[in-house]
């Protein structure tokens, strides 16, 4: 993935044949007194020239060798099974060791000694060793005193708040403000790729690794060349998705252009038929209209909300449905909020490519045909248009009291919908750049951002994004240019293609999946970081909640108002998606919220609005939240970047395994035992393992790199491989903020009542029940490792 100031791909190479050899070179000579991280095995292996057979390394795939490419602006390689490159990386031992080093014989001197005749010769030798030895000795003063030099790459090694705070004092909303306003004025003139040039170019001017492009040629759903329009049959009046009769001329907002209000990867065609009202789309909703309407091939009338998209699109359409007219209700949305004359989108991509699902978009993919992806047709409305088809209107009345929009259900309305998108292919562009780690360069912290979406969407949003994660990136390079560097890699992202289903970050995942699955140890999400100023909203995993409330607790005793700390797990917006999903990488992300809308529906945030909705400067005119956001994420990646043991609780995931199994649920017992089994495993690992690892007097370097090998690959053992759509596949999070529950249980406890089925239900608990039971498992297993370790010493 990455090569120092060269643009790398990765390669597949020939396997040579040749046995493995090592040659060492000065692994042991060391003079006394050096710090015990001279002494470690990751600083041995740098001293090591290691050549080896790979076809003998097979059997742990994804350690491939490093070669640089010299091209300019290039796709980063095309094969999944291939590593990431680092240029001159070298993998940090892993547990037992990769391979088994050469002792040095202890009577090497003596294959070169040769005998001396006791003559006046002796003293010619007595001279001649004395120069050989000081000539040594002042190599290796040389070596160290150049290792440890200050203008040279030094590293913390050692948990150092002071160091962090100042590497973050740098950090300034003045200058966030700037980059910000230079962002929006550029987004004005240019296009995706320009304004991803002009992103390459900032970040290389501030020094960081490699800074370079991922592209990828995949499909996109863009509106018609002509807007979508709902007309009613009754009366022939033809309205455009905002609202605006189709007989008058188009706004001149470009904001309220009706061709921006699409749902991408939609059916495309015509449809007359009855408008049935559903509500928020629900099992029950859909149970209790079966029961008195025909829903084949009608309108479905849906609230955006309360669940994902995708999961009430799939419901409309095994209930039969042939169209979907969504819309947001004004009564779930914070009373600052006016939105009814306005036009969004949706996405209906569950992540990626359509047309190379799972697999990478690069050349030679095999191309499917999904120009859609819905039987339904689906169009965004707004709540005008909605009070317009059910004669009602959109105010509020005096008492401020709001009424939901809803269809009378003993009336009839005829509507005829016509839709028009398109959908061809596009190059979409990924930023990339690192700053390459000291200890473990082969462990990697990724920090997201997302830039320019296109098509007058986010137009703000993403200079918030991306304004946040130059101001960290400028305050790293400030140390790194005084020669420090953190002890693990932290890699930064820009991604492209966020809007139409996180397509960037998906395709690049996917590109590199085999090496991003052993390698990478968090993900840190800086999208939308301000979607409101009232309320800090941190979403962790649970591995990390801890870790994510003390940088909470800190950052509150500077303000005014210190709200309780509420860390959740619920589904986010973005690009951590693929990393949380497919990966299992524990994720962390800092934003600003209304409190209002946090306790509103849940999934509103799905749709997404033109850009002048978001007025970011209005919400956080000196740019004090955006400070915050940045220093608050910019701890916790120097804090997993750099801590010997990884800042992560075993013991928390346990817990909120048992907090999700509250409440009623069959075979309940059967969980809970498991469960129980699972927390006591984790709180011998915490206790005999993590902590005795945290104090530097017992912190062995290998036993500290297998336990956390451990530790970043918790989380893994809760990846589902089958969800309801739009559900997380990482079953720790949930699906809102008001339940605690495993959300597939909930899901498939309310099909059992509703459809008299327990076929999903014993579905579900099946994967609960092997998920708690694997990490169970998954920590026995590491207990056992060191336990072994522990009598092979002995």
């Amino acid at each position: 993935m990455f090569g120092a100031s060269k643009i790398l791909k990765m390669t597949r190479h020939e396997i040579p044949d040749k046995k493995m050899a090592y040659q060492k070179v000065n692994a042991d000579q060391r003079a006394s007194g050096h710090s015990q991280y001279l002494d470690n095995d990751d600083l041995q292996a740098t001293a090591l020239d290691l050549e080896w057979d790979m076809e003998k390394e097979l059997e742990e795939p994804g350690f491939d060798q490093f070669q640089l490419d010299n091209a300019e602006n290039q796709n980063l390689g095309h094969s999944e099974t291939a590593d990431l490159n680092l240029d001159s990386i070298q993998p940090a031992t892993s547990p037992k060791g990769r391979f088994q080093r050469l002792q040095e014989e202890s009577d090497y001197v003596a294959h070169y000694a040769r005998s001396a005749p006791k003559s006046n010769r002796c003293h010619l030798l007595k001279i001649l060793c004395t120069a050989t030895i000081l000539f040594i000795f002042g190599i290796l003063i040389g070596y160290y005193a150049h290792t440890k030099c200050p203008s040279d790459v030094t590293s913390s090694g050692t948990i150092d708040p002071q160091l962090y705070q100042e590497i973050l004092k740098t950090i300034q909303a003045e200058d966030i403000k700037k980059s910000f306003r230079n962002l929006v004025e550029l987004y004005k003139n240019e296009d995706d790729v320009e304004i991803s040039k002009r992103i390459k170019t900032h970040w290389t001017s501030l020094g960081l690794e490699d800074v370079h492009f991922a592209n990828y040629s995949v499909l996109l759903s863009l509106p018609g060349p002509s807007p979508s329009t709902v007309t009613v049959s009754s009366s022939g009046q033809c309205f455009h998705p905002d609202g605006q009769p189709c007989s008058e001329e188009a706004r001149k907002d470009s904001s309220q252009d009706p061709l921006y209000s699409y749902a991408a990867y939609s059916a495309k065609g015509t449809l007359e038929a009855e408008v049935i009202d559903v509500s928020y789309g629900t099992v029950d909703d859909l149970k209790r209209i079966k029961k008195v309407k025909n829903t084949t091939n009608q309108i479905a009338l849906l609230k955006l909300g309360k669940l994902p998209l995708l999961y009430k699109i799939s419901l409309l359409e095994k209930t039969g449905f042939g169209g979907v007219l969504l819309y947001i209700d004004p009564c779930d949305l914070p009373k600052t909020a006016n939105l009814n004359y306005d036009n969004f989108m949706v996405t209906l991509n569950p992540g990626g490519d359509p047309s190379t699902p799972g697999y990478p978009s690069v050349d030679g993919s095999f191309r499917q045909n999904q120009s859609n992806l819905t039987s339904l047709l689906v169009q965004p409305i707004s709540a005008s248009l909605v009070a317009k088809l059910i004669s009602s209107p959109t105010t509020k009345s005096k008492r401020e009291v709001c009424s939901p929009l809803e269809l009378p259900f003993n009336e009839v309305r005829i509507v005829s919908m016509q839709i028009q998108t398109v959908t061809q292919f596009k190059t979409v562009t990924n930023v990339i750049g690192y700053i390459k780690g000291v200890a473990s360069p082969d462990r990697y912290i990724i920090v997201g951002s997302h830039h320019y979406a296109g098509y007058s969407y986010n137009g703000q949003e993403w200079a918030s994004s991306t304004a946040i994660i130059t101001a960290f990136i400028r305050a790293l390079m400030l140390r790194v240019k005084k020669g420090w560097r953190p002890d693990r890699t932290i890699v930064f992202c820009s991604w492209g293609g966020t809007t139409w289903g996180n397509i960037g970050s998906y395709e690049w995942g996917e590109d590199f999946k085999k090496v991003l699955q052993k390698n990478v140890v968090a993900y840190i999400s800086l999208h939308s970081p301000l979607r409101g100023n009232s309320s800090l909203h941190p979403v962790a995993s649970p591995s990390v909640q801890q870790l994510v409330v003390e940088k909470n607790k800190f950052n509150c005793t500077r303000r005014a108002q210190c709200p309780e700390t509420n860390v959740s797990s619920v589904q986010i917006q973005g690009d951590a998606d693929y990393f949380i999903n497919h990966l299992g990488v524990p994720t962390v992300q800092f934003a600003y919220e209304d409190i209002e809308a946090l306790e509103g529906p849940s999934f509103l945030s799905e749709a997404v609005f033109p850009k002048h909705e978001t007025k970011i400067e209005e919400m956080d005119p000196f740019f004090n939240l955006h400070e915050t956001i940045s220093k608050l994420s910019g701890e916790v990646i120097l804090q997993i970047a750099n801590e010997p043991v990884l800042p992560f609780n075993a013991l928390d995931i346990a817990l909120g395994v048992q907090n999700s199994l509250k409440g009623d649920h069959p075979n309940a017992q059967q969980l809970l035992a498991t469960a129980s089994r699972l927390r006591e495993s984790a709180e011998l690992f915490q206790s005999d393992e993590m902590r005795p690892a945290n104090d530097p007097k017992e912190r062995a370097p290998v036993r500290v790199r297998m336990l956390n090998d451990i530790l970043q690959d918790m989380e893994k053992s809760f990846l589902v491989q089958q969800v309801p759509p739009g559900f997380y596949r990482n079953i720790l999070y949930h699906t809102d903020e008001k339940t605690s529950q495993f959300s597939i249980l909930l899901e498939a406890w309310e099909h059992c009542k509703s459809l008299a089925s327990n076929e999903t239900l014993q579905e579900a608990l099946s994967d609960v029940l092997n998920s708690i039971n694997s990490a169970q498992v998954y920590f026995k297993a590491g207990l056992d490792v060191f336990e072994s370790i522990l009598v092979e010493k002995n």
